[in-house]
């Protein structure tokens, strides 16, 4: 059996009970996805955008999922204690797929500013939900909106700015209420709507973490709407375990004169891959995309970009960095389409790796694919290993071997982080980051941004 049809004979069985428990909107497109699901099944390598992650295996574990929605029991501050210091958060907490509501910020939020449930607000989701992450384009976006139940919902009204940044910390957690139904393996099927109106301003940071030493496969969808004038900086930070599974699907589409500032950063994972498809549909759009990747063991990270522009006078960047050791692989495939009339287009594209070892393998493909004549257009890779001359100059000095390639890696990986706005949070990854590198995260039970 391939592994979609035990997906699409667990939606033909619980599509009532996976109704129940879920709002109209989002109800209103689930049947539709569903068809999308089982016309597409799942990709294989030989579509072009999953050449480089082999999806049916990862799917095809007969996972948990709490369909019946039990509540699953966490204190979320117990496990994650982190408010990244000196940052000043509104610090929210999602588990699993289920917007937590026993604990919320002290600090109150600008009139008008939705940070809850999808149930929260019904019309909103309804103008917003699905418009972006087209189930017929892509089958695990399917799979998501045919059985996600709940999610977040992030709502900023008409020229409102939100000064405190916004954290959210997704939990996942496999232990049900009832001890005697267990869950060994669990998949979460989690959505986010962002809504960002004329003029708006927020800022985002998503804090991946697992708090149980079980096998985890979670399906994310975020679709974010970026009104004219608006400006989002949106963080996404993993810090899981080797056990994890994180399919990724963001979906953003920006109006004239806005901005968005995107970054991804993978320090601790499994199996992951992350999925950015971004639409400049306004004049004078501009984006920033940059990822950092940090990688060991068995451990695989893909990342896969495509940036539409469909106007003219937008301007697009893009830096990637992986760091991969031991039999860790990375990839990295990112495209930019300028389409017809998207004259005076601006775009630069960079993926820079480093491989520490020779069993670690990194496949990347930056592409360029322009429909108008008057662009400034730019795209490269390099693949290398750590330099041996700065090796030898650092141990004549007498610094160790593992101090020295410590101090390289790191010194290559920090130019992403330098990029970042959030001063505090810079700061923070440039402590995470060595802290990687010496394999002391890999000592902790999940994140420990707090220590």
């Amino acid at each position: 059996m391939k592994s979609e049809q035990q997906y699409i004979e667990l939606y033909e069985q619980a599509r009532q009970m996976i109704m129940d428990h879920a709002p109209e909107p989002m109800n209103a497109v689930r049947d539709k996805a569903f068809g999308d699901f089982r016309a597409q099944g799942l990709p294989t390598r030989k579509v072009e955008r999953y050449k480089y992650t082999d999806i049916e295996p990862l799917l095809a574990p007969d996972y948990g999922v709490n369909l019946s929605r039990l509540e699953i029991p966490v204190d979320p501050y117990e496990a994650f204690r982190c408010d990244v210091p000196n940052l000043s958060t509104s610090l929210y907490f999602v588990v699993n797929d289920a917007f937590y509501r026993k604990a919320r910020p002290q600090v109150q939020l600008p009139e008008g500013v939705v940070i809850g449930s999808l149930s929260d607000r019904p019309d909103v989701v309804a103008r917003y939900y699905g418009r972006l992450a087209d189930t017929g384009g892509d089958a695990l976006t399917a799979l998501n909106t045919m059985l996600a139940q709940d999610g977040l919902l992030v709502y900023v009204p008409r020229g409102v700015r939100v000064d405190r940044a916004v954290q959210v910390i997704n939990i996942l957690k496999a232990t049900p209420q009832n001890a005697q139904r267990r869950v060994s393996d669990l998949m979460v099927n989690r959505r986010v709507l962002i809504v960002l109106e004329e003029g708006a301003e927020l800022k985002m940071l998503f804090c991946d973490h697992a708090a149980d030493d079980r096998r985890f496969l979670t399906t994310q969808v975020i679709e974010a709407f970026v009104g004219e004038g608006a400006s989002l900086d949106l963080y996404c930070l993993e810090e899981t375990h080797y056990k994890n599974i994180r399919l990724s699907n963001v979906y953003i589409d920006q109006q004239s004169r806005s901005r968005v500032n995107h970054n991804v950063i993978t320090l601790h994972n499994g199996i992951t891959r992350n999925r950015l498809d971004l639409t400049l549909s306004g004049e004078g759009a501009e984006c920033q995309c940059y990822g950092c990747v940090i990688a060991d063991k068995q451990q695989h990270v893909d990342n896969n970009t495509l940036i539409t522009h469909k106007v003219p006078h937008c301007t697009s960047t893009e830096l990637y960095k992986y760091v991969l050791d031991e039999q860790s692989t990375g990839a990295f495939a990112g495209r930019v389409l300028v389409e017809h009339g998207a004259q005076k287009t601006s775009s630069q594209m960079t993926n820079q790796n480093l491989c520490a070892t020779r069993q670690a393998r990194m496949y990347t493909q930056p592409m360029l694919e322009i429909y108008a004549d008057d662009v400034k257009c730019a795209h490269g890779s390099t693949v290398g290993q750590l330099n041996e001359a700065a090796l030898f100059y650092m141990r004549q000095r007498g610094i160790s071997l593992s101090e020295a390639r410590m101090l390289l890696q790191n010194a290559f990986i920090n130019e992403v982080i330098d990029y970042m706005q959030l001063e505090p949070l810079r700061d923070r990854l440039h402590y995470l980051v060595e802290k990687r590198f010496r394999g002391e995260l890999n000592k902790c039970e999940g994140c420990r941004l707090c220590k």
